[in-house]
C-alpha cells in the first residue's frame, strides 16, 4: 500500500469512529492523534533504517506538538485512531494491530531494565479507554475492551471487558461486539458481582438449613413415641415413698 493509500485510510478511520468529524480538511487539520501517527510513521521508517537519532527527534518533535509519545521502535498496524490523544504514550517494544482505539491518557508501558520485549501487545479492534494503563509485556486479545482508568498487568483473552485496579477480566461481556460500545459511565464491577453472588448462596444456604430443621424435628417425633402417663395407685404409692425417713425402707408385705 502507497502512502497516499495510507494516509486516506487514517483518515476514513476517523470518520468511522468520531461522530465530530465533519471535513476532509478539518481532520487534517485539527486531529493531533492524526499527526501523530504520521509522525510515527517517518520516525519508524528512520528508525528501521539504522538512523535512530534522527527517528527519535521526529518521535520528540511530534511529542511537543501533539502531546502524544509513540517510540519509534513501536509496531503500528493500520487504521489506529487516538482520539484526543493527549498524554498517550507507547513504549519502544508495544505492537498495536489494526483497527485499534485509543483515547486520552492511555500508557503502552513497560516494567524490565533488559532489552527484551517489556511491552504490551495489543491485538486487533481493541478499545483502551482514558486513562487506562497496559503494564508489562502482556497481551490484549482480539476485540477487547479497557475501560477507563484500569491498570492492566495481566493477559486477557479475546473479547473481553478489563475493569479495576488492578485490571479484572470479565469475559463475555463484549463477546464480538463493537469495541466502541463500552458505556464508560456504566462499566461493569466485578467485586459488586462477587459479592451479590456470595449474598444470593448464601441466602440458600440459609433457605436449605430451615429445610433441614423441619425435616429433622418430623423425623425426631416419629422416632421418639410419648411416655404413656403414669398409674394413680403407683402414683400414691411413690408419693408415700417419699415421706419415709431417710434409712427406713418400705415394708414388705
Amino acid at each position: 500500500m502507497g502512502a497516499m493509500d495510507r494516509i486516506r485510510e487514517d483518515i476514513q478511520a476517523v470518520f468511522d469512529r468520531d461522530p465530530a468529524a465533519r471535513t476532509t480538511i478539518e481532520v487534517v487539520l485539527s486531529y493531533p492523534g492524526l499527526h501523530a501517527i504520521w509522525f510515527y510513521r517517518i520516525g519508524n521508517w528512520l528508525w528501521r533504517h539504522e538512523l535512530k537519532l534522527l527517528g527519535r527527534l521526529v518521535s520528540e518533535f511530534a511529542r511537543f506538538i501533539t502531546g502524544i509519545e509513540i517510540h519509534p521502535g513501536a509496531t503500528i498496524g493500520r487504521r489506529l485512531f487516538i482520539d484526543h490523544g493527549m498524554g498517550v504514550v507507547v513504549g519502544e517494544t508495544a505492537e498495536i494491530g489494526d483497527d485499534v482505539l485509543i483515547y486520552q491518557g492511555v500508557t503502552l508501558g513497560g516494567t524490565s531494565m533488559k532489552k527484551e520485549k517489556r511491552h504490551p501487545t495489543i491485538e486487533d479492534q481493541v478499545m483502551i479507554s482514558a486513562g487506562a494503563a497496559v503494564i508489562g509485556p502482556v497481551r490484549i486479545g482480539r476485540g477487547s475492551r479497557i475501560g477507563a482508568g484500569a491498570v492492566v498487568v495481566s493477559s486477557a483473552p479475546p473479547y473481553s471487558t478489563i475493569v479495576g485496579i488492578p485490571g479484572k477480566v470479565i469475559e463475555g461481556e463484549s463477546t464480538r461486539q463493537d469495541v466502541a460500545t463500552l458505556e464508560h459511565a456504566r462499566l461493569p464491577d466485578p467485586v459488586a458481582r462477587a459479592m451479590n453472588g456470595l449474598v444470593e448462596k448464601i441466602n440458600k444456604l440459609g433457605v436449605r438449613l430451615e429445610e433441614i430443621e423441619e425435616r429433622q424435628d418430623c423425623l425426631e417425633d416419629k422416632l421418639i413415641p410419648p411416655q404413656p402417663p403414669p398409674v394413680n395407685g403407683s402414683v400414691a404409692k411413690e408419693a408415700d415413698q417419699s415421706r419415709l425417713p431417710p434409712g427406713n425402707p418400705p415394708k414388705q408385705d
